[in-house]
């Protein structure tokens, strides 16, 4: 009999904690995060941020939710994210991810929350914000423990992964975006 491991969330702990914002030139009622994310191409997704971003694609949780599957490097983990849609509107999505990580130690797991949203400026271009909030599981920490890492490092090296992830990403997605709204309209 396999042991599962422990996915329970911790979250009181924060393996990232970064929100960042760019211009998207479009009026905001030309956005629609949602849709762009359903569409996104594979391509388009990597160009986000290269070399991070490795593959996603578009698909439904076995009751039929919304699912977008990303697959990316971050620091040295490589991570697949399963994002179920938790609000999926024009200007706002919301998803979370129960995410299988590689690390040195091996597979484990995280909790991401990925939010998008576009606020409009008034003047014809909206800012888009960029939020990642990661917890660990419990099997995360307990392969910490098992490793000898101090959970306080690989935390600290975490945020700062996600952080220069982040600030990698927002800009080519907020351009992505304008591309994707400006033709369809």
């Amino acid at each position: 009999m396999t042991d599962w491991p422990d996915t329970t969330v911790l979250a009181d702990i924060f393996t990232a904690s970064t929100v960042v914002t760019a211009t998207v030139n479009a009026p905001a009622q030309s956005v629609d995060i949602a849709g762009w994310l359903r569409n996104l191409p594979d391509k388009e997704y990597q160009r986000c941020a290269p070399p991070d971003h490795k593959a996603a694609g578009y698909t439904t949780t076995d009751d039929g939710r919304p699912m977008s599957i990303n697959v990316e490097a971050i620091g040295t983990s490589l991570m697949i994210q399963h994002y179920v849609y938790e609000i999926a509107e024009p200007r706002h999505c919301r998803m979370v991810s129960l995410s299988d990580v590689l690390t040195a130690g091996g597979w484990t797991t995280i909790q991401v929350i990925w939010d998008l949203s576009v606020t409009d400026n008034g003047d014809g271009t909206c800012t888009y914000a960029n939020s990642v909030t990661g917890h660990p599981t419990a099997d995360f920490v307990a392969m910490a423990e098992r490793g000898g890492a101090s959970l306080d490092d690989i935390v600290a090296a975490s945020r700062a992964a996600a952080e220069a992830h982040n600030h990698l990403e927002t800009p080519n997605y907020a351009a992505s975006i304008e591309r994707w709204s400006l033709a369809r309209h």
